[in-house]
């Protein structure tokens, strides 16, 4: 049977003092560990202990205090009695020994209670009987030598540091004292220099043992710590715990390593993931008395940001593992990634099949694209295709993960929407793409109108309104003024918007008043592209591809997380949106959406003042302000607001109510409720060990190696995306003198 080993704490140098309960405590002196055991010999111990303090062997008296009987001190003289004392201190893993030469037991002999020799029986020395389960070591071992930790001051100029002090003092409490590794013990080294105020360096640090001593020359402060024998455990074996260096004074700033801060702020980072560096710097600074520099505050927010969140490489490495954990755990749904020859990370396509099914079932034929960069570690673009439900919410279709926004990107992006959109849904009803043609709302650059043209070979390319706008207003800078442009801009908007020729017209010709070239720009840009007044599909009167901004806030929101939980924290959003929608969905009594069911009675109280007429079959003429013709048969009316929102106008509804005809028989059926809990019929399930995967699970999957792509985050500050808003314009510089653009009157060349 194996022996018990007990760790013996050696004390020796300091002297006894009587408490007013009449416990002793040991202050003072040096004091060494050793491990001892049943068999040790006394005379073994001895020499050991002499080597350690390097005092004689025939002048030392060896003490101990019995467990819970902290007022009798316990003589140890031959063999016999070492076991006793083995035997008494078996439960509690340690023994403080004290070892007094004849001078010192001379000088402490009025603070210290008769001795008692070791063969004082167990009863006699009346020790209380206490379970294992309730000693403390930590506390049931004081601090050897010099003052105790609690009466060490922190930085008396400094009030902020004192929290630090408090907190953290008691983090080394001297011999005996175990660790489970050795990064817990330097962690809790590194702490207690800043609360007691003192640099140190390292004289041995390996995988074996750990040496430190105080950075001042001359200070005999010193510690080792070493693995405990037969055990994984590090226990503290030696100590010198006084200082000469007026330690307290020294400043620990230079210790606050990234590492070290981000431990700190890691869990106020996870409740508050907005966590600004500055307010880092100066809660450190409040809390610790460390100052830090906006740079050391970022860093340490990355660090922590990576504990908290896992590695950024290591995402990439499961990357395999994750797509066939969404196809598995959502069947029907689209994921591909691709790398380039190193093999590192290209792009990431994910389309879950209940947005697959909702697009096909429920939602109007029209898809808006657009792109957000990705200020993560490794920056990129999030490419997104979204359709609006039938009561004009966002309803995210599928999404990319690509290094950059280009050509290339976007065609590979539409060709894997198109492999998506075109699965045949569960169901045998017929779908809305195979009654019409899909019309996309995107922009016209990065060589989106050829990818869309090619790969939708039967489809409608509405130009985003936006970007005209935007690409018509840099055009056009530093040849207008602020409000020439204005105009312009607002004449443009106009004529997309104006649903008859007559309008777009007169809004161009408002344009080419103020220029001719910019009236030239807009007849060249394609109307037919997008203006109402000429495009040939159905887009339900959204002209905009920005359509999407709650999407792209959860990419906001989530871009700077590992790329796999980037995706899991948009599939979780999805997840929650659609449960949502279909609880809210399932209390509606109405046919129509609530928007729609409100658009509709708006139309229907307009309508009243109506005057109709009949002029043959199905075409009717309605008098109000002016004179519009109906054509109930085709769904047509002259205002054109029928045929651009699928809703009946006004005119359409003031003949149903002439004829007796129900008005919701003529609203698109993408607007029925019954549509609408279609789209959200289906549910994204959870992704589960998104960032740690089993072992056996994830082996088959990583045989693909994924690696991160080239390109990292930029030094300085990110740039951040500009709101999206109509008011496009800014004020150019004009001179008050020769009324020139692009200077002011003190630059003027006229002057």
């Amino acid at each position: 049977m194996a022996t018990k080993k007990i760790i013996a704490i050696c004390q020796s140098g300091g002297e006894f003092v009587t408490n007013k309960d009449g416990t002793l405590s040991y202050n003072g002196g040096d004091a060494y560990a050793i491990d001892i055991d049943d068999e040790t010999e006394l005379d073994n111990f001895k020499s050991e202990v002499a080597d350690m303090f390097s005092c004689s062997v025939d002048n030392m008296t060896i003490k101990y205090l019995l467990p819970g009987n902290k007022k009798t001190l316990i003589s140890i003289s031959k063999d016999k009695d070492l076991k006793r004392m083995i035997n008494f201190v078996a439960d509690t893993m340690s023994v403080d020994v004290f070892i007094i030469s004849e001078e010192a037991a001379a000088r402490n002999i009025s603070n210290m209670p008769a001795s008692r020799s070791s063969r004082t029986t167990v009863s006699e020395a009346v020790v209380p009987v206490v379970a294992a389960d309730d000693v403390d070591m930590t506390n049931a071992i004081d601090m050897p030598g010099g003052t105790p930790l609690s009466a060490i001051p922190p930085d008396s100029n400094d009030d902020s540091h004192r929290k630090a002090a408090q907190q953290w003092e008691n983090t080394i409490t001297g011999l005996g004292q175990r660790f489970n590794s050795f990064t817990e013990f330097r962690e809790a080294l590194h702490k207690y220099s800043i609360a007691h105020g003192f640099a140190y360096r390292y004289k041995k640090n390996d995988s074996h043992r750990v040496t430190v001593k105080c950075k001042s020359q001359g200070c005999p402060w010193r510690i080792y710590a070493s693995r405990l024998a037969t055990t994984q455990l590090i226990c503290i074996k030696k100590m010198s715990s006084k200082h000469t260096c007026e330690g307290a004074a020294v400043k620990a700033g230079y210790r606050a390593t990234r590492g070290w801060v981000g431990n700190i702020i890691k869990e106020k980072l996870k409740s508050s993931p907005n966590y600004k560096p500055k307010d880092i710097a100066d809660d450190i600074k409040r809390e610790y008395g460390i100052q830090l520099n906006y740079s050391q505050a970022w860093r340490a927010k990355e660090i922590a940001r990576e504990q908290l969140q896992g590695s950024y490489k290591e995402a990439y490495t499961l990357l395999p593992y994750f797509c066939e954990k969404i196809k598995e755990t959502n069947p029907g749904s689209v994921v591909t990634f691709t790398t380039k020859d190193d093999s590192s990370f290209h792009r990431l396509f994910v389309s879950f099949h209940a947005s697959i099914s909702g697009f096909q079932q429920g939602c109007r034929p029209l898809l808006f694209l657009d792109s957000t960069p990705l200020n993560s570690k490794y920056q990129g673009t999030l490419l997104a295709a979204t359709a609006a439900d039938g009561d004009d919410g966002i309803f995210p279709v599928g999404f990319a993960v690509v290094d950059a926004e280009s050509e290339e990107n976007w065609h590979w992006f539409l060709q894997e929407l198109k492999t998506a959109v075109s699965t045949s849904p569960d169901s045998q009803q017929i779908t809305s793409q195979d009654s019409q043609q899909i019309t996309f709302v995107a922009d016209f650059q990065n060589g989106l109108k050829k990818s869309v043209a090619e790969v939708f070979d039967k489809c409608y390319h509405s130009y985003c309104l936006r970007h005209l706008a935007e690409k018509l207003n840099k055009d056009l800078k530093g040849q207008f003024s602020h409000e020439a442009r204005r105009f312009m801009i607002d004449d443009f908007y106009a004529a997309a918007y104006a649903p008859k020729l007559e309008g777009f017209q007169s809004s161009a010709e408002s344009i080419k008043s103020i220029s001719p070239d910019a009236y030239n720009w807009v007849v060249q840009s394609e109307p037919e592209h997008w203006a109402n007044a000429f495009f040939a599909g159905a887009r339900y009167n959204h002209l905009s591809s920005n359509f999407g901004q709650q999407f792209y806030s959860w990419v906001s929101d989530a871009h700077e997380l590992p790329i796999t939980q980037m995706v899991d924290v948009l599939r979780g959003k999805m997840m929650e949106s659609i449960y949502t929608r279909r609880v809210e969905s399932n209390q509606w009594v109405t046919k129509l959406t609530p928007s729609k069911e409100e658009i509709l009675k708006n139309e229907i109280a307009v309508s009243r003042s109506f005057q109709v007429l009949l002029v043959h079959g199905a075409t009717f003429e309605v008098r109000g302000d002016v004179v519009e013709i109906v054509d109930i048969d085709h769904w047509d009316c002259t205002c054109k607001g029928w045929q651009l929102t699928g809703m009946p106008c006004c005119h359409a509804i003031a003949v149903f109510e002439c004829i007796g005809r129900d008005p919701y028989e003529y609203c698109s059926r993408f607007f029925t409720t019954e549509n609408y809990r279609l789209t959200y019929a289906e549910s994204i399930h959870p992704v589960p060990n998104v960032d740690r995967p089993l072992v056996c699970e994830s082996t088959e999957e990583l045989a693909v190696t994924v690696t991160p792509p080239p390109t990292k985050r930029p030094p300085g500050r990110p740039k951040m995306k500009q709101p999206e808003s109509v008011d496009i314009i800014k004020r150019q510089l004009q001179c008050s003198k020769c009324k020139g653009l692009g200077h002011n009157k003190k630059t003027c060349k006229d002057s």
